[in-house]
C-alpha cells in the first residue's frame, strides 16, 4: 500500500519507557503507526514488544514517557482505548462448549452492543474471516487455525479502527498462516482499519506491511519502510534482500 502523505498517526509513542525491577524493559520508545498503514512490529523474544502493546492497551503503565492511541491516552483513558481498539492475544481463551456464533454474541454483550447490530456485525465478521459456515460449530471442534480466525472476528466485531495483532499465526500450517495474512491485509486494503502487527515470521511481514520497526533489548533500532531501510543498512534495491537478512543485521548491530 502506497502511504497518503496526509495520512494522521493513530499510534504514537514519544520516549516510552518500561522498568521492571531495575532493568528497562522497554526503553525510550518513540514511533508512529499511521492511519490504514499494517506496521510490522519485530524483534527476538524480550525485545519489550509485548510490553509495548500492554501499554498501548493501558494494561501496563509506563514508568515515563507517553502513549496515544486513536487520540486518547491509555493510561488515563483505557476504556475509550478498548471501545476503538481490537486486540488479539498471542494465547486466545474461547468458551469452548459454545459455537464461534456464541462466543461472539457474547463479546457483543460485554460490549454494549445493541442485539440486532450485533448479529450484523457478527455475520459480517464471520464472513471476512472465512467461518461463516462453521460459526454453528462448538468451538471445541475448531483447529487452531479456526480459532486463531475465531479471535480476529472477535476483535472485528467491535468494528476497531485499530488492531493489535501478537503472533497471529503462531502454530498454525502453511495454508491457516496463508489465509490469516490474507485477512490481514484486508483489513487497511478493504476496510481502512490501522494494523500494528507483531510477529516473529519474517516472510508474512514482508509480504503485507507498509512499514516495519525493530526492537532490541527494549529499544526500537530501526523503524520505515523495508526498502528503505535496505538501502541504508545493506546497500541494496527493491528486490534484492529478504526481511530476515535485514533483520539479522541490525540484530547484530543493535546487542548491547
Amino acid at each position: 500500500m502506497t502511504m497518503n502523505k496526509d495520512a494522521k498517526a493513530v499510534i504514537e509513542t514519544e520516549h516510552l519507557t518500561k522498568d521492571y525491577q531495575g532493568r528497562k524493559v522497554v526503553d525510550d520508545l518513540s514511533f508512529q503507526v499511521m492511519e490504514r498503514e499494517i506496521f510490522g512490529f519485530l524483534g527476538p523474544n524480550g525485545a519489550g514488544k509485548t510490553t509495548t502493546i500492554l501499554m498501548l492497551l493501558g494494561l501496563a503503565r509506563p514508568t515515563s514517557g507517553r502513549a496515544t492511541v486513536c487520540g486518547y491516552d491509555p493510561t488515563r483513558e483505557s476504556v475509550k482505548v478498548k471501545r476503538v481498539v481490537g486486540y488479539l492475544p498471542e494465547h486466545l481463551g474461547f468458551y469452548d462448549d459454545m459455537t464461534g456464533r456464541a462466543n461472539l454474541r457474547y463479546v457483543a454483550a460485554l460490549n454494549n452492543i445493541p442485539k440486532a447490530e450485533a448479529e450484523e456485525r457478527i455475520e459480517r465478521a464471520l464472513e471476512l474471516v472465512g467461518l461463516k459456515e462453521d460459526g454453528d460449530r462448538k468451538v471445541a471442534t475448531y483447529s487452531r487455525g479456526m480459532r486463531q480466525r475465531l479471535g480476529l472476528a472477535e476483535v472485528l466485531v467491535k468494528t476497531p479502527k485499530a488492531v493489535l495483532l501478537d503472533e497471529p499465526t503462531l502454530g498454525l500450517d502453511p495454508d491457516g498462516a496463508n489465509r490469516m495474512i490474507e485477512t490481514i491485509a484486508s483489513l487497511a486494503r478493504d476496510h481502512g482499519i490501522t494494523v500494528l502487527f507483531s510477529s516473529h515470521d519474517l516472510d508474512q511481514v514482508q509480504k503485507i506491511c507498509d512499514r516495519v520497526g525493530i526492537m532490541i533489548e527494549g529499544r526500537m533500532v530501526a523503524v520505515g519502510p523495508m526498502d528503505q531501510l535496505a538501502r541504508e543498512k545493506l546497500g541494496v534495491g527493491t528486490g534484492q534482500y529478504t526481511l530476515e537478512e535485514l533483520y539479522m543485521k541490525y540484530f547484530q548491530e543493535g546487542r548491547k
